[in-house]
């Protein structure tokens, strides 16, 4: 029977924990404060194994819908070649595009509905705006590994299935610096992660054309 084993990374110390699985527990600071357990659902931490390991993209695809004038998820990773649709749950306008190299697109103005669908070839983190409202803005994180998953409501999170061997476990959130360890898969003593977030919450961009945003006609939505 297949052993399972936690993971935890004390911030600024590092250790190995695993045996085909690797489980623990995220908590989030910030300014020396320890956020809510709920805010780790933000995150994502996924597990690139040095041997190379097939990634089948799956044919339907993600979803990340614009709502109340939110992206939501506000984070979303997917796997090299799978695609994402965009959702227009609003009675209003958005648009939907990125700048981000390698994934660069515009979805153009659309109402409400199924919205449009962008496929993603190369692996990077993927920036997402709407050219009608500043304060919106997302994340599509897509992989080259199919490890990856997103801690629950008490920052607890498990990957399953790794393949025996180094590689590199990355703890993703949005609003700090990655935090990356070298890791062999096998047995070693439980651990903890604990991640510092200093960068603001909606970060600072132009519209798609390199201009400052014009004041919301719908402000009041």
């Amino acid at each position: 029977m297949r052993r399972l084993c936690r993971l935890v990374i004390v911030f600024g110390a590092t250790s190995v924990c695993q045996a085909g699985d690797i489980s623990g527990e995220l908590k989030l600071l910030s300014g020396g404060a320890v956020l809510r357990a709920s805010e780790a659902q933000e995150a994502v931490i996924y597990f690139r194994s040095r041997t190379p390991v097939l990634v089948e993209p799956k044919a339907t695809p993600h979803l990340m819908s614009t709502r109340r004038k939110q992206f939501v998820p506000r984070v979303l990773a997917i796997a090299a070649g799978e695609s994402v649709r965009f959702p227009n749950e609003d009675p209003i306008l958005h648009n939907v595009f990125s700048q981000s190299p390698n994934n660069a697109f515009d979805t153009g103005q659309y109402g409400r509905g199924e919205g449009k669908t962008t496929l993603f070839t190369k692996p990077g983190l993927v920036r997402v705006y709407c050219n009608v409202h500043h304060s919106m803005y997302g994340f599509v994180l897509v992989l080259d590994t199919p490890f990856h998953t997103r801690p629950d409501a008490q920052g607890r999170f498990r990957l399953t299935g790794l393949p025996d061997g180094e590689g590199e476990l990355v703890i993703y959130h949005d609003r700090g610096a990655p935090l990356r360890r070298l890791l062999v898969v096998g047995e070693q003593e439980p651990l903890s992660i604990t991640l510092e977030l200093n960068r603001r919450k909606v970060p600072a961009h132009t519209n798609k054309f390199g201009k400052p945003y014009a004041r919301s006609n719908n402000a009041s939505y």
